[in-house]
């Protein structure tokens, strides 16, 4: 069975989306998102280097500049990554490709439209009744009437994707098939059979990595597999434990940021880090999903 590389790794989503040499399996993503008079004829990958945004949070996201088929320049902000707070974080992102329009000397505040897209291999919605798979958000009025177009969200929650290839229809469905179950691909189905879809499994394929890439996803997968575990094993103990929600949430960033900044500066070993993360939720000082997002940190930087 051919083996592909896993997509929810930095390494593999960067792979997909993230190179120029894909960047016509991206124009065809993001068109089943946008509006049809935003359909996308061209793109180019912006630096992050402006991004406000901790090294963790600027690996999960693209920015690009768009060119429609009529002209119209936009800018898409693309991210995949699990934050608490996710939905301000989003709204906090977007302000600043609106923002970074802005001219010096004389301008009309005519804004370009901006868009925010979201893949997610998570529920940033745990309300069972609101797990939609793809939320489509922008500015509206009392009466439901569109104050504006210029911004636009576009959350996709992968686990709320159900559909067998059978019942494929869109090509957004198909993409969306491709990006679940990539991983249990023995063939290609047939209904995938199109150029985007060849190439992207082409691309993912393990067998098509370099030597000197190899490393670098092998680390990504360790990373990723670690943090998988290591996230399920706390939200055990805490549900075990009844541990309290919130406690001295600004105390207890400033414990971690100091203990993370210990590390990135080699003046104490990964495993000294975690055990003092781990003396910290023993004693009550830091909760478990707290404990949980520095590692994932440490693991991402």
């Amino acid at each position: 069975m051919e083996r592909h590389i896993n997509l929810w790794t930095k390494f593999g989503f960067n792979r997909l989306f993230g190179t120029p040499a894909n960047k016509s399996l991206l124009i065809d993503f993001l068109n089943c998102l946008v509006l049809p008079e935003h359909t996308i004829a061209d793109l180019e990958f912006r630096s992050t280097e402006n991004l406000p945004a901790t090294s963790m949070e600027r690996r999960a996201f693209f920015d690009l500049r768009c060119v429609s088929k009529s002209g119209e320049h936009f800018i898409v902000e693309m991210q995949k990554a699990k934050f608490h707070h996710f939905k301000d974080r989003a709204l906090f992102y977007a302000t600043f490709p609106i923002k970074d329009q802005a001219v010096v000397g004389d301008w009309d505040f005519r804004l370009q439209p901006v868009y925010f897209v979201a893949i997610l291999d998570f529920l940033y919605d745990e309300n069972e009744e609101k797990s939609k798979l793809l939320r489509q958000v922008q500015l509206r009025d009392q009466d439901g009437e569109n104050f504006s177009d210029k911004l636009h969200f576009r959350f996709i929650q992968m686990p709320a994707f159900k559909k067998s290839a059978a019942e494929l229809v869109t090509q957004f469905d198909k993409w969306c098939y491709f990006l679940k179950n990539l991983e249990s691909f023995e063939v290609l189905p047939e209904i995938l059979h199109e150029p985007v879809f060849m190439q992207g499994i082409e691309t993912l394929r393990e067998g098509a990595l370099t030597k000197d890439e190899l490393p670098s996803y092998e680390q990504s997968m360790k990373d990723y597999r670690d943090f998988v575990v290591y996230l399920k094993e706390q939200r055990e103990d805490a549900r075990a434990e009844g541990e309290a929600k919130g406690k001295a949430e600004g105390l207890a960033e400033g414990r971690i940021a100091t203990i993370l900044e210990d590390l990135k500066n080699g003046e104490i070993s990964p495993s000294r880090a975690r055990e003092k993360l781990q003396a910290l939720q023993d004693q009550g000082r830091i909760t478990a999903d707290q404990l949980a997002d520095a590692w994932q940190a440490h693991a991402d930087d």
